[in-house]
């Protein structure tokens, strides 16, 4: 009798061991993306996901094929599709002054309908518009991607553009940076048309002093070396990356402390005095100190071939006001007063430059990839002029795998945003892109959009042609 309870009693237990071994505890989400092909932007390799998303956060993320124990209000089949961050824009400008306030808002509808879910504001004169449509973006009662913003630009007096905080002593620098912190502004934004060479190297230095993220163009009365040794944490465009690398730098230099040449009288004197082993001691200065570089190829290209390219049926031009349109002008009129010589430059800069982002990236520089895209940018439009700079750095020889980094992955790390950004991780905001086709094999890719996801919501391919037909203005 007592060895048939103790058989009993162990026929219980192992069934409920067993139980517990083979049976699974239901896994409950808001959103399940199942059968995907997620794209790793560490290492680029591609495996068959499964994504939970709960309150726009991933909390799991799971290979086995077994999935009838999940429950979610919404699921997502992503069989054949390729999964990616969603896609940042590292250089955008919101500006133009009150009455391109609407306009430049519209601006938002166009980075959503192109998977961009995060932009990079580096400096405009809207910057109360910027903050308000940011938090409304953020309550879901506007659509449009989260704005990182630097607020106004740090210049000297005069400065080129409005609303630019002017700096001549070092009482004005704190003051600027003590105005910035108060927005608070996400990075400092160095402008370089007016500000001294001193002021410029103190801005960076006084920045670096308070822990705030700094990028800029750079006055031509400093070296590179002097610039990264100050703390500057991203170049933005390639002209001063040239400058770094040229044997003749300091000569240059003085000449323009002299007075004696002007920004675009150097352009040919770098180009041509560039030397192999004085770029690489530059490369390597960038990468030990990393310094991010935004080389901004596709508005480089689309300027320096204004003379030859007619934009007047652009399709994106419906999208852009006339008032947005009238700022296009200053540009195209500087290229119809141009010399033959001059153009002829512009074009060969144009090639070196792409040459330039190349040896960056192969001496593992990390790349931002940012469109300028703005008010006043003549042709280079938000939206689809991002995934047009992607096009442009593989263009150059630089690897599909490199430039989608370059995009949400190295944007993420430029501003400490790694906790929530960057990659498709457990823990991190749930910006992600479902592509009908691999980016990895024809970059062209990005754009062929099937879902984005942000801020909560998905936007099927079908919302996102209804939110890009409603920003037609013209």
């Amino acid at each position: 009798m007592r060895l048939s309870i103790l058989t009993k009693v162990f026929a219980i237990a192992l069934l409920i061991a067993l139980s517990s071994c083979t049976g699974t505890k239901s896994l409950t989400c808001d959103v399940f993306i199942k059968n995907g092909n997620l794209i790793n932007l560490e290492d680029g390799s591609v495996s068959i996901s499964n994504i939970l998303i709960t309150n726009n956060r991933i909390t799991r993320i799971i290979a086995h094929a077994d999935l009838s124990n999940i429950e979610a209000e919404t699921t997502i089949d992503a069989t054949g599709k390729f999964i990616v961050p969603g896609f940042w824009d590292n250089h955008t400008h919101f500006r133009g002054g009150d009455s391109l306030i609407g306009a430049n808002k519209n601006f938002l509808k166009l980075f959503m309908a192109n998977g961009i879910t995060t932009v990079r504001d580096a400096g405009g004169d809207l910057t109360s518009s910027v903050l308000e449509w940011r938090k409304a973006i953020a309550n879901n009662e506007l659509v449009g991607p989260s704005i990182f913003t630097s607020g106004p630009k740090i210049d000297g007096p005069g400065g080129t553009w409005a609303g630019s905080l002017e700096v001549t002593t070092g009482e004005d620098i704190n003051s600027a940076l003590d105005s910035l912190q108060s927005i608070p502004s996400d990075f400092v934004k160095i402008y370089d048309s007016r500000i001294s060479g001193d002021n410029y190297l103190k801005v960076i230095e006084e920045a670096e002093k308070r822990g705030l993220i700094t990028s800029g163009h750079m006055p031509f009365t400093v070296d590179l070396d002097a610039t990264i040794n100050a703390g500057l944490d991203a170049v933005e465009h390639l002209y001063y990356i040239m400058k770094g690398s040229s044997s003749k730098e300091k000569e240059i230099t003085q000449q323009l402390i002299n007075n004696e040449i002007g920004f675009w009288d150097a352009m040919p004197l770098l180009q041509s005095s560039f030397s192999d082993s004085t770029a690489l001691k530059t490369f390597e200065h960038l990468k030990s100190n990393n310094v991010f570089v935004v080389p901004t190829l596709h508005i480089g290209g689309v300027l320096s071939y204004l003379d030859e390219v007619d934009h007047s049926n652009d399709d994106y031009l419906k999208y852009m006001s006339d008032g947005i349109q009238q700022t296009y002008k200053g540009r195209i009129d500087r290229v119809k007063n141009a010399t033959e010589k001059q153009i002829a430059d512009r074009k060969a800069l144009d090639q070196f430059f792409g040459d330039l982002a190349f040896k960056l990236n192969k001496n593992g520089v990390s790349l931002l990839a940012g469109s300028d895209s703005g008010a006043y940018n003549s042709y280079t439009y938000p939206g689809i002029s991002l995934h047009k700079e992607l096009e442009a750095m593989v263009a150059t020889g630089i690897s599909n795998f490199d430039a989608l980094k370059s995009s949400a992955y190295n944007g993420a790390k430029f501003l400490k945003q790694e906790a929530d950004y960057g990659t498709i991780s457990e823990g991190k905001i749930a910006d992600i892109v479902i592509l009908n086709s691999n980016p990895l094999e024809n970059i062209k890719n990005t754009r062929d959009i099937y879902m984005v996801l942000s801020n909560g919501n998905q936007h099927t391919k079908s919302d996102l042609d209804t939110l890009l037909n409603s920003a037609i203005i013209n």
